[in-house]
Formats: C-alpha cells, sequence, structure tokens
C-alpha cells in the first residue's frame, strides 16, 4: 500500500506524518509527503527538534510539491485538513476515492513555539495510530 500525507508546505505536519509512519516499519506499506506549495524547503526547524525527541530523524527532509504522479501512485492519500483535500480534489478529482482528511483535521504549528509542534506531534501519531488500527 503506498501513503501519501499532504499539507500546505510539506515542512512540519506531513512530514512529521511521513516520518512517524515509516518509523513503524511495516512490511509493503510506502510511505511519502507532500505539498501544495514550496519545492525544496527543509523541514521546519521546530518539526526537526520535536521529532527527534521521539527518536525520528527528519533533518534530511526537503520538501515536495504534489504532482499527479504522486496522486496516481498513492493508493491512500491522507490530508492534514479538509481545506487541503478540497484543494487535492480540485485539481485531481479522479483522487476522490483515496483522499481522507487525517482525525478531524490536525493543527498547524507553522511559526509557533515547540509546545505548539509537540501538540500536532502528538495529534498525528494518536491518530495514525488509530488509522493502522482501522487498516491492520
Amino acid at each position: 500500500m503506498n501513503v501519501l500525507f499532504v499539507c500546505t508546505g510539506n515542512t512540519c505536519r506531513s512530514p512529521m506524518a511521513e516520518y512517524y509512519l515509516k518509523s513503524k516499519n511495516i512490511d509493503g506499506l510506502n510511505v511519502s509527503s507532500a505539498g501544495l506549495s514550496f519545492p525544496y524547503d527543509p523541514a521546519s526547524e521546530n518539526a526537526v527538534k520535536v521529532m527527534a525527541e521521539i527518536g525520528i530523524d527528519i533533518s534530511l527532509h526537503k520538501s515536495r510539491v504534489l504532482n499527479a504522479e504522486a496522486v496516481e501512485k498513492a493508493d491512500k492519500i491522507i490530508c492534514m485538513t479538509k481545506r487541503h483535500k478540497d484543494i487535492v480534489l480540485s485539481f485531481f478529482p479522479s483522487a476522490k476515492d483515496k483522499v481522507s482528511v487525517l482525525g478531524n483535521g490536525i493543527s498547524d504549528p507553522y511559526g509557533k513555539d515547540e509546545n505548539a509542534y509537540r501538540k500536532t506531534r502528538d495529534e498525528i501519531i494518536k491518530n495514525i495510530d488509530n488509522f493502522l488500527d482501522a487498516i491492520c
């Protein structure tokens, strides 16, 4: 199964989700992430810090912009908010059966302090663990 996480810039939420799910080392599960803008940016400093606190290194991450190839390859496209989902579907309406929102949506920590990033990280972990329970 190919899982693709999507957020705005692919520097905070979607890379945290991508690397957390990758850390589970689940056979047959390929995980990636993309954003709706800003290619080649590094992961945000606070995202790197809070993921390192749980032993996950995202320091080498570079943002990618969502494209048709990634959408086609994905079996599940998991967006961080309903707005992201709406944007994805406006560009890729044929993906409607594989696009969803993680939980009830994940708050955006961009520009906030480390505590906001920890809260977002913990929301992501909780909702990915629930997602895994549903597919396993």
